[in-house]
């Protein structure tokens, strides 16, 4: 049994996986006949952005993986991997779980890649070193439990700061924050879930 879990260990994505994860998103695409405009505008994420993300140029946040998953109707682990067997039941070992690492923060997809999932759970690790001031925002909802550290949450103009045991929910439209206080990295459970109709009918 491995004493260290794919978490804690230094991420290891290579040119060629990003690569991968940038021609599955163009294939994706093209599949469906959609320009590089279309996805963008639905993805609400610049032509741009995206074009250097499937030309393997750029390493893509979580948001944004979220954002385009919900546009293109996948889940985030087919997404981000080869494996697109449709099982409404998957168990998924710690060690089958790739470790990637996007705008500070290292993760795994634990969705078992279930086509279509309507929940992209991630177990997260945000470094006590990032200092990003961005606020990210991507349809559907958010819940983050923490497993350990300090946690904080900025939605909008409010910071809530996380002890482990705590949990926030959130409507993630609104532009949000993650970050690592007192000097040390933070361990926690996400949960994003595609946006309701309700919530998505203000966007169609």
């Amino acid at each position: 049994m491995a004493t260290e879990s794919a978490i804690d260990q230094e991420p290891q994505i290579s040119e060629a996986e990003l690569q991968e994860i940038g021609s599955r998103i163009k294939s994706f695409r093209q599949i469906r006949g959609w320009t590089l405009d279309l996805l963008a505008s639905r993805a609400k994420l610049s032509k741009s952005y995206i074009s250097r993300l499937e030309d393997g140029d750029r390493r893509p946040s979580i948001a944004a993986l979220l954002s385009l998953s919900h546009a293109l109707g996948v889940s985030l682990s087919v997404l981000l991997s080869d494996d697109s067997a449709a099982r409404s039941i998957r168990v998924v070992k710690g060690e089958d779980s790739p470790t990637m690492q996007g705008n500070g923060l290292i993760y795994q997809v634990h969705s078992g890649g279930i086509s279509g999932a309507a929940m992209q759970p991630l177990r997260i690790t945000i470094s006590a070193a990032r200092k990003s001031e961005e606020l990210y925002r991507h349809d559907g909802e958010e819940w983050l439990y923490v497993l350990s550290g300090h946690l904080g949450v900025t939605i909008g103009e409010t910071t809530h700061r996380l002890e482990p045991g705590d949990s926030i929910y959130f409507d993630a439209t609104i532009g949000h924050r993650l970050s690592a206080e007192d000097g040390k990295d933070v361990e926690a459970i996400l949960v994003a879930s595609v946006a309701p109709k309700s919530l998505l009918s203000s966007y169609l």
